[in-house]
């Protein structure tokens, strides 16, 4: 009987004091994984100390455009917005919009009026209405507006090109000047769509023009100054596609930056207010020709890309971007206006392996 209570006391003494050592080995674990986590985040966190995150400003003004091509002010101009053109006002020409400060936009006018309309478009591209995605690039002291026309659900679309020596409305010297076709593309011929073009130059000064939407996907051709238009025997070359039957990809732009072109793209639908189901992508390449592909090395001729801005809270489908000097400039529709479009800027951050963020700080912690 002794032996066997002695040997029943000690029992619970040894396992009480083995469960008290796995405590303290558990809490110390947990300790070192709940530091480890946090120097971690501390480390990642994108809103942390060394914040990789955007900055948007805070627009105000008549700021009701689409597919806006963004020229930052400086010195020597303000700033200015060229976008997609309304056919009841200016004949559908592409309206502009001035800021001095990026900020309080008033709306100017637009790039033609029925004196100077290109009417050769008219009948390159019957039934077209407005002028859609306009693109401006300076180069050698004259400023390059280009154009898409084209009507929805069709791929009989032209690029055209004018050209003026300021972008100052109020400037003597401003006016453009038509320069004919840049590009186009026709059904059954061409498997591509020539609207929403893009201008960007490599190291050699060579100048590129992406474009394209839907059907054959996102192209490059080269282009030659100073006319502005394709090399001579020049054709363009795929960039990017959603791998799809749809192929709802358009809106390229390729920015060029510390050794890279960067390739961003419109996805899925535009056009249909709060409906719409927009978003940017991005993905990167040496050479401007390609291959581009997303920070996860998935092909953009694959559908790669990583999403770069999407819906969020009253921000409906952003898209038909342009960039100018660290400012992304693109539209969205407004929940709170019933999905009225509208302009966003946002200047971007750039991690440091090189890739964009277009999110602020605060969407970030959301």
């Amino acid at each position: 009987m002794s032996g066997e209570y002695v040997v029943a006391a000690e029992a619970p003494a040894a396992e009480a004091s083995s469960r008290a050592r796995r405590r303290l080995i558990v809490a110390v674990i947990a300790a070192i994984a709940a530091a480890g986590i946090a120097v971690a985040l501390l480390l990642w966190a994108p809103w942390g100390g060394g914040v990789v995150a955007a900055e948007r400003l805070d627009l105000s003004g008549d700021i009701h455009t689409h597919d806006p091509a963004l020229v930052v002010g400086t010195a020597e101009h303000d700033w200015y917005v060229y976008s997609t053109g309304d056919v009841r006002m200016g004949l559908g020409a592409p309206q502009i919009r001035r800021s001095t400060d990026g900020e309080t936009w008033e709306y100017v006018g637009t790039a033609w009026d029925a004196q100077s309309r290109p009417e050769w478009v008219y009948e390159a591209v019957p039934g077209v209405s407005n002028f859609w995605a306009p693109e401006l690039y300076q180069h050698d002291g004259t400023w390059y507006l280009y154009y898409s026309a084209s009507t929805f659900g069709s791929n009989r679309s032209v690029i055209g090109l004018m050209t003026s020596p300021t972008l100052d409305v109020d400037s003597p010297e401003y006016g453009w000047t038509d320069q004919g076709q840049v590009w186009g593309s026709v059904p059954g011929e061409t498997q591509y769509n020539a609207i929403d073009p893009g201008i960007v130059e490599d190291d050699d000064g060579t100048p590129w023009m992406a474009f394209g939407s839907f059907w054959g996907g996102i192209q490059v051709i080269q282009l030659e100054w100073p006319s502005g238009k394709p090399a001579e025997g020049a054709e363009p070359t795929t960039l990017a596609t959603r791998a799809n039957s749809t192929n709802a990809i358009e809106a390229p732009y390729i920015v060029h930056r510390d050794g890279w072109f960067y390739l961003f793209v419109s996805r899925d639908s535009c056009c249909a207010g709060l409906d719409s189901t927009y978003s940017i992508a991005v993905g990167r390449s040496t050479d401007v020709t390609g291959p581009y592909v997303d920070s996860w090395g998935r092909a953009m001729r694959l559908d790669g890309g990583d999403e770069l801005l999407s819906s969020r809270g009253d921000m409906v489908g952003p898209g038909g971007q342009s960039f100018s000097d660290g400012y992304l400039g693109l539209h969205y529709y407004d929940a709170t206006l019933g999905g009225d479009f509208r302009l966003e800027i946002r200047r971007l951050d750039w991690t440091d392996d090189g890739w964009p963020v277009a999110w602020t700080a605060n969407e970030l912690e959301e």
